[in-house]
């Protein structure tokens, strides 16, 4: 007698729990027993769980659930890219002669010298550039032959020994009458026109590249 009536009081204690924790909610999982054993108690950037509905009503629940948890990142913040890292990091040199010295000294390419970044770059150097600079870095562009600016350098005598990073530096922030091209141009696309530059410096002559596209010696520098 006494188990039996043990069985019925269980069994009622059973079936009101299960409609007790049901809801006229669909969406609604009813009442969580335990909901820090399968919710994550970390704030995800893009996803806000909201609290337990069991404790601020399912409506406040709702309306959190629906709020973005991701904030504004800190002043001075630098997005990260993946691989594209070195391209991602603020420019260091000022716009100043110092600046443009500086940056012949000490700023040298991320990139790796090779075929890819140097026909990238020419074809940056075909829209960008040859119009002033012309097609082979002569200075012999159409503004200059028509008249309206003289004195172009050429980049195989003038500008020979020209170090890649006062290329960039004129590139980022434009130098006489050549404006900047940072706000037209990536970074790496920048790059990829200093490397082609450095090509017509050399008199328009190719690295000679090994199997993977990698820079190697010259035509010269082989035959010696």
């Amino acid at each position: 007698m006494m188990f039996k009536q043990i069985q019925h009081t269980t069994l009622v204690i059973i079936a009101f729990a299960m409609v007790t924790s049901c809801t006229t909610d669909p969406n609604s999982p009813g009442v969580e027993y335990m909901p820090d054993m399968y919710r994550s108690p970390a704030i995800e950037a893009y996803v806000d769980y909201g609290e337990d509905p069991y404790y601020v009503t399912e409506e406040v629940a709702v309306s959190q659930r629906n709020k973005q948890s991701a904030r504004k990142p800190v002043a001075g913040s630098i997005a990260f890219q993946g691989d594209a890292k070195a391209f991602s990091l603020p420019y260091p040199y000022p716009n100043t002669p110092e600046g443009y010295e500086m940056a012949g000294k000490e700023n040298r390419s991320p990139l790796p010298t090779t075929l890819e970044n140097i026909e990238a770059g020419a074809l940056s150097f075909g829209l960008m550039c040859s119009h002033c600079h012309g097609e082979t870095g002569k200075g012999d562009g159409a503004i200059s032959k028509n008249g309206h600016i003289l004195g172009i350098p050429d980049f195989s005598a003038k500008l020979k020994d020209l170090p890649e990073g006062k290329m960039y530096h004129t590139l980022m922030y434009g130098k006489g009458l050549m404006g900047s091209h940072a706000s037209q141009i990536s970074p790496k696309g920048l790059w990829q026109i200093v490397q082609y530059i450095k090509v017509m410096q050399n008199g328009g002559e190719m690295p000679s590249f090994n199997e993977d596209g990698a820079e190697g010696m010259t035509e010269n520098q082989n035959n010696n």
